[in-house]
């Protein structure tokens, strides 16, 4: 075992913005139950084209004050002219927000394919040089070990990730994928074309295997045969379904440690009981008081 291996990881949160009252609830009470974990930034999603935009500016505002762990707000290309989302950037810089997840955005629900805003920015890297105009954001980007599923061919994804980076990008989080030697792959090949930022992977445990393949087949992702075995030996029960999800995300996130990979995103789905259960398992417990990194 490494001396990488041996230390705690380092983990992020992403958190998508609530469509109902209950739904806020269960938001707020999954980050309370999070924060102390010491997460390095949490971080909350667009709604497919943009539909949660407003909420998701209020929820990063309200976590900037009432947490000490720095926030991140996801930021797309979608259905926004340039001045438009500038506006936005300006609005964030001066309410104190510093790190944005820059995204081209999907296409809205019931449209043939994306299409960019008339008078808006085209492609994430369009969005980032934008960005950097407006003031000096930590600026995140996806990158996708499996192929982004618009995507040619891979030499073409990864070149579109390496545009970003060029443009100023500080780190990638990869789309979910289930297999660690996926990504040990997508690095080698992402080190080899010249980008050395760091590439965070993004862990997604699952609960709901029918549920997570349809969402995966939608994001380029591939669902391993002895995964959906896993779950098909459980049955419906709620609780042995959440123990797969917690033991299958800790066995992932050792297995990339033993490998040197020290960083992680959750891709929380507001589920914080399993999230926390994969914490303990990986070391990092509760602390009196959240920390910044």
């Amino acid at each position: 075992m490494t001396s990488s291996s041996r230390r705690l990881p380092q983990v992020s949160f992403e958190f998508f913005p609530p469509r109902t009252p209950g739904a806020a609830r269960t938001l707020w009470r999954s980050f309370k139950r999070l924060q102390p974990y010491g997460p390095r930034f949490t971080s909350v999603t667009y709604g497919a084209g943009g539909s949660t935009r407003e909420r998701t500016h209020q929820i990063v505002r309200r976590m900037l004050g009432e947490s000490d762990i720095p926030p991140a707000a996801h930021l797309t290309c979608v259905g926004a002219s340039r001045a438009e989302v500038d506006q936005v950037a300006r609005d964030y810089w001066e309410s104190g927000i510093r790190h944005i997840v820059a995204l081209r955005g999907d296409a809205p629900a019931g449209s043939e394919g994306y299409e960019p805003h008339p008078d808006g920015y085209h492609y994430a890297s369009d969005l980032i040089n934008g960005l950097k105009h407006v003031a000096d954001f930590e600026i995140s980007v996806a990158a996708y070990p499996e192929m982004h599923p618009e995507s040619p061919d891979p030499s073409t994804d990864l070149d579109n990730l390496k545009r970003k980076i060029d443009a100023g990008a500080t780190r990638a989080i990869t789309q979910f994928f289930f297999e660690p030697d996926v990504y040990l792959r997508f690095m080698d090949r992402a080190r080899a074309a010249g980008i050395t930022v760091p590439i965070v992977p993004g862990v997604l445990p699952v609960t709901d295997i029918i549920s997570a393949s349809r969402f995966a087949a939608r994001c380029g992702a591939s669902i391993p045969d002895w995964l959906v075995a896993r779950y098909g030996r459980v049955g419906n029960g709620t609780q042995a379904r959440s123990s797969i999800a917690v033991s299958t995300a800790t066995e992932f996130v050792h297995r990339l440690m033993l490998e040197g990979v020290d960083k992680f995103h959750f891709y929380t789905l507001n589920r914080a009981a399993i999230v926390a259960r994969t914490c303990e398992n990986l070391g990092i417990v509760q602390q009196e008081a959240a920390v910044t990194a």
